[in-house]
């Protein structure tokens, strides 16, 4: 068996004759066509001349598309545009959520959906005519004999010595992959082609095939590899041996992560010659069993989900169902797509705790209500009510109470001018200090209601708002209660006057008697006492009478009067409160709703026609989780 020191020295041989003869230079040597190393060499040992021909042996890999398929490939490319409009929507959807979740959301939780963005796009731009199908496996699992046996000769080198692959080895039925295989990073002298027919590359036109080095290689640098170029490839051939189908680590580091990949995912069981027949089926059954147990759907009766086979790449058993299922695979022309939107569900459901709730979204109008009623409590709007209340009896009082009454008020009011009455026992300080604390407290617990139920970014962000809010809140909420900003005295109702004439006409009967009965006791009327103390008691009991009717009068306007005061302070609280507090959570709120909805778009692009689940992987979450949670 050739090793693969004399694979790449025959290699280097055969580019340095074909440089020497005035043949177009190689890939790692200048642009244009270039042959295929190895198998180019053989063929043309093989018939005598650097021609192929009788031999069966194909022309040199020029990696680029001839220009009799530039048809095939245009009318190939608007059918995958056709069928790829909802994965447009998706990614579209994608990139706006990132775009506005950006200032909310860490960068770290944004990085698998940026790669997913630039994977997509960078495959996007390729040919659409090409499924890159990757073969994967540990070692001794017979991959590179499978791979020799598909493209019908040996390209890859086998043997005993572990690990015998050491580099990724393409191998392309139909031109026009080179810039598939660029994105591999998988060089020009690594490139083939198979053995082909005279009708051409038949049921696997547009195949790439890529053999891997093992996943389990004792050299890291192999793992890397492996790693690198199954981020890239549409699909993959996992191939698994009887005796390490169920490795921990081909379970736990690949499939188990890739379970929302089924659709493009393969898993063969090889050397199935080595078991006697029931024994096979026992491993095959087994295999499907460990593949359940890890999530992975089975496609077994015409639902998506991995394909599971069983095949010996040695005698060739199997390998034609094997071959069926890739030429199904390459002429649908759809693997991109799928590998596409598995990564999208796979991105998804990584970005899920970011944005869908874990209950009712929004605030409620009992906690708008309640917000309120804390901002009234703190600027004493009640309070404020009474005394409007208070203060309309007392200007009634003075309006319409008798002379001497309102004389002595006028005495204790200067006698004691610092003995005001006070709502509370408190000092001004001490209500100042305690108003700023039910501020703070009435906007944190808004706070925590509005970001109930929010993912922790968005969260955050509403509480973040919130106290941004209250900063300055205490200090404009005392600006309402500022002695200037209420009126200089209530206003008189329209009966004032007649209370007032009549209590100046009880004063004027009072004054009158008083006249005439100190007349009659000097001798300037005629003495009849009668009169003027019936005159003086109607002003005398009149006037308290009056005053105390304009009371019982009074005492509905000045309800309504505090009433008023009342309401009119707590509205300007709440606006206060709405202005720097509510508005910005809802602002945060509505960020997050439309975030919310470009989630769900990326989850399903035709959320507005109803929710409606995809079938696939299987790892994306439903728009109707979505659309049952939160307003």
């Amino acid at each position: 068996m050739t090793s693969t020191a004399g694979h790449t020295q025959q290699t280097e041989e055969a580019e340095e004759t074909r440089e020497g003869e005035g043949a177009p230079p190689g890939p790692d040597t200048g642009s244009g066509a270039w042959d295929d190393g190895l198998i180019a060499r053989r063929a043309a040992l093989a018939s005598g001349s650097g021609q192929p021909g009788a031999s069966g042996f194909p022309a040199p890999y020029s990696g680029r598309s001839a220009p009799a398929d530039a048809d095939a490939d245009a009318d190939a490319d608007a059918d995958a545009d056709g069928a790829d409009d909802d994965l447009t929507a998706r990614l579209d959807a994608l990139r706006e959520l990132t775009g506005l979740s950006r200032p909310r959301v860490d960068a770290a939780t944004l990085a698998e959906a940026g790669r997913v963005l630039d994977d997509a796009a960078d495959r996007r731009r390729l040919s659409r005519r090409h499924t890159v199908v990757a073969l994967a496996g540990a070692t001794g699992s017979g991959k590179s004999t499978l791979f020799n046996t598909l493209a019908g000769v040996t390209i890859s080198d086998t043997g005993v010595r572990r690990p015998t692959t050491s580099a990724a080895l393409a191998c392309s039925w139909t031109d026009g992959a080179a810039g598939l295989l660029d994105r591999l990073e998988i060089p020009g002298r690594l490139r083939r082609r198979p053995v082909q027919g005279p009708d051409g590359p038949g049921p696997l036109d547009g195949l790439v095939l890529i053999d891997l080095p093992d996943h389990d290689s004792a050299a890291v640098e192999h793992r890397a590899q492996v790693d690198r170029v199954l981020a890239h490839v549409d699909a993959v051939i996992w191939v698994v041996d009887p005796e390490k189908y169920g490795d921990a680590l081909l379970h736990e580091r690949y499939l188990r992560p890739m379970v929302g990949h089924a659709e493009v995912t393969f898993v063969v069981l090889n050397q199935v010659d080595r078991l006697p027949e029931d024994a096979a089926d026992q491993v095959l059954d087994d295999l499907r069993r460990l593949l359940d147990e890890d999530g992975i759907a089975l496609g077994e009766h015409g639902e998506p989900g991995a394909t599971v086979l069983a095949l010996s790449a040695l005698t060739g058993d199997g390998v034609g169902e094997l071959r069926d299922c890739l030429g199904q695979l390459t002429s649908e022309r759809r693997a991109a797509a799928r590998r596409i939107g598995a990564d999208l569900d796979a991105a998804a459901d990584r970005l899920r705790p970011a944005y869908v709730p874990t209950g009712r979204v929004g605030l409620s109008e009992e906690a708008r209500e309640e917000f309120a009623d804390r901002l009234a409590e703190a600027v004493g709007a009640a309070a404020a009510g009474q005394a409007a209340e208070r203060a309309w009896r007392r200007n009634a009082g003075r309006a319409c109470g008798t002379p001497w009454l309102r004389l002595w008020r006028w005495y204790e009011a200067r006698r004691a001018p610092g003995t005001a009455e006070r709502p509370s026992g408190d000092t001004p300080g001490d209500e100042a200090t305690t108003a700023r604390q039910r501020v703070e407290q009435a906007v944190r617990v808004v706070a925590d209601e509005a970001a109930s139920g929010l993912p922790t970014p968005w969260a955050d962000a509403v509480r973040e708002a919130a106290g941004r809010g209250a900063e300055g809140l205490p200090e404009a909420l005392d600006g309402l209660t500022a002695p200037e900003s209420a009126p200089a005295r209530p206003p008189r109702p329209g009966w004032w006057p007649v209370a007032v004439l009549a209590q100046v006409s009880m004063t004027l009967l009072q004054v009158l008697g008083g006249i005439w009965l100190l007349g009659q006791v000097l001798g300037v009327f005629t003495p009849d006492l009668l009169p003027p103390v019936l005159l003086m008691l109607a002003g005398i009991l009149g006037g308290p009478c009056v005053e105390y009717g304009s009371r019982l009068a009074a005492r509905g306007p000045a309800r309504r009067y505090g009433a008023d005061a009342e309401r009119a302070l707590r509205d300007a609280a709440a606006g206060c409160g709405r202005a720097r507090v509510l508005d910005p959570v809802a602002a945060e709120l509505l960020r997050y709703r439309e975030v919310r909805e470009q989630y769900a778009r990326v989850l399903d692009p035709v959320v507005g026609d109803g929710a409606r689940g995809r079938a696939g992987g299987g790892q994306g979450v439903r728009v109707t989780e979505l659309s049952t949670t939160g307003r």
